[in-house]
């Protein structure tokens, strides 16, 4: 993946360069428009001048001595007379001095009304003379291969066409220049304000940096926070950091409590298995079916480490509407076997039809880690019922057995991993109320347990119906 960095400064610069571009643009284009307007005026201006610096009834002389002020090097004006052009003496033809090369550019021409020419000026005196203008006002006329912008206006006073006409390229000239010195502090300033950019870049990113040391630094033991200032943009990243290290934490807490419960509820069962086993090698046959109860409560406490394990890796459930009375009933079905091994009455009673918001198969486990307990804990010719029930918007399952109960002082404590209740001659592993109560908690539900009046353990499931 592309750094930041390198992503910041490549927008940016493109950013900065489009930006530039549009600016320029904009730019040639503004002043293209208001240079146009303003040439307009001049043009309109220097036209009615004209006009005005002419005596009433001019005669040739004046025409000649205007002829001889608008003559420039190289572009002498010409005077005409009945549409023919009229040579001027010697001392009419002085051209006037040159002030700017541009004005070159610039052309002004007379027409009587019938649109003879009587007085053409600079490039506009060509083999073919200039167009006359047919209306007052601007237009563009092509001629001898320029554009002209071109006024014209007709004097009364002395009965006269009168334009004056400027070549297009001098416009563009002067916008291109225009534009070009608003352009070329901007190429000069480029490459500062690009490494300018980049040092404000790489700056701006060293919160992010150090951050990442502090994480890239640590020792896999090492879950403490971190305890850095950071700019608020980064204040989120930094809380879930800090988040996610508390819940590494308390998993690896929790691993660890496991792992060690584990192993020392294994080490038992196994050092036991094995002085059984060696007593049978002794002769002693009785140990064998002491061995048998070891290899029974060893398996037990296999699969519901496995089942514990399953669950921690799984945090979240998938809930959907599911039937209660169709997850009872089969697998009651299937440790009916166990209950008729021991010769023990196993009932279900209540609705025939509840429905719940559960993982089904979490729901599964939960249901028949319950009614294995109560199988296990009950004596031979005893009784467990399971009972559904619904009591304003509350689902309930009820697991009721006819065994010992608990002890009141140990009813809160029961549910602690790897703790059994006080008869110790059944087989277990003292985990599966402890998965009863996880895996409620991951329904949305409660586990209730208290002790029967006649004798007994009550296990209560309590949904909130959707």
């Amino acid at each position: 993946m592309t750094s930041i960095r390198y992503y910041l400064l490549r927008t940016l610069t493109l950013v900065l360069v489009v930006s530039g571009g549009v600016a320029v643009l904009a730019s040639y284009l503004i002043t293209d428009h208001e240079l146009e307007e303003v040439l307009d005026t001049q043009l309109s201006l220097h036209s009615r001048i004209v006009a005005g610096q002419l005596p009433e009834n001019a005669s040739d002389v004046a025409f000649k001595r205007l002829a001889n002020r608008l003559s420039i090097p190289d572009y002498p004006a010409r005077l005409y007379h009945d549409g023919q052009p009229v040579a001027l003496g010697a001392d009419d033809t002085t051209p006037a001095k040159l002030y700017h090369e541009e004005e070159r550019k610039l052309a002004l021409g007379l027409w009587k009304p019938d649109k003879t020419p009587r007085l053409l000026q600079g490039k506009w005196v060509q083999e073919a003379p200039f167009p006359a203008p047919d209306e007052e006002g601007f237009r563009w006329v092509d001629y001898d291969g320029h554009r002209w912008r071109v006024f014209s206006m007709f004097d009364d006073s002395h009965d006269l066409w009168i334009s004056m006409g400027q070549r297009s390229n001098f416009q563009r000239e002067i916008v291109a220049r225009i534009t070009w010195n608003n352009l070329l502090p901007m190429l000069v300033l480029l490459p500062l304000m690009l490494w300018l950019m980049n040092r404000i870049i790489r700056r701006g990113l060293i919160p992010i940096r150090r951050l990442s040391d502090q994480v890239q630094g640590r020792h896999a033991s090492d879950l403490r926070h971190i305890e850095l200032d950071v700019p608020r943009e980064l204040e989120g990243l930094h809380h879930s950091l800090n988040d996610f290290i508390d819940r590494l934490g308390e998993t690896l807490e929790r691993e660890r409590r496991f792992t060690a419960d584990a192993a020392h509820e294994l080490r038992t069962p196994l050092a036991a298995l094995r002085i059984h086993l060696d007593n049978v090698k002794a002769g002693e046959t009785a140990s064998l079916q002491k061995a048998y109860t070891g290899v029974e409560r060893l398996q037990r406490v296999v699969e519901q480490l496995l089942v514990l394990a399953r669950l921690d890796r799984t945090p979240d459930s998938h809930t959907a509407p599911i039937d209660l009375y169709s997850i009872v009933i089969d697998l009651m079905a299937d440790l009916w076997p166990l209950a008729h091994e021991r010769q023990q009455q196993l009932t279900l009673e209540g609705l025939k039809q509840l429905h719940v918001h559960a993982d089904e198969t979490e729901v599964g486990i939960l249901f028949r880690n319950l009614l294995d307990n109560a199988l296990r804990y009950t004596p031979e010719g005893g009784h467990v019922e399971v009972e559904l029930s619904e009591t304003s918007g509350v689902a309930q399952l009820c697991v009721r057995d006819s065994g010992p109960g608990i002890p009141d002082e140990l009813l809160e404590k029961v549910t602690e991993r790897f703790r059994r209740a006080s008869d110790q001659r059944t087989t277990g592993s003292g985990l599966g109320l402890s998965i009863v109560v996880e895996l409620a908690q991951r329904q949305q539900a409660t586990l209730h347990l208290r002790n029967r009046p006649e004798h007994g353990l009550e296990a209560t499931i309590v949904w909130r119906t959707p």
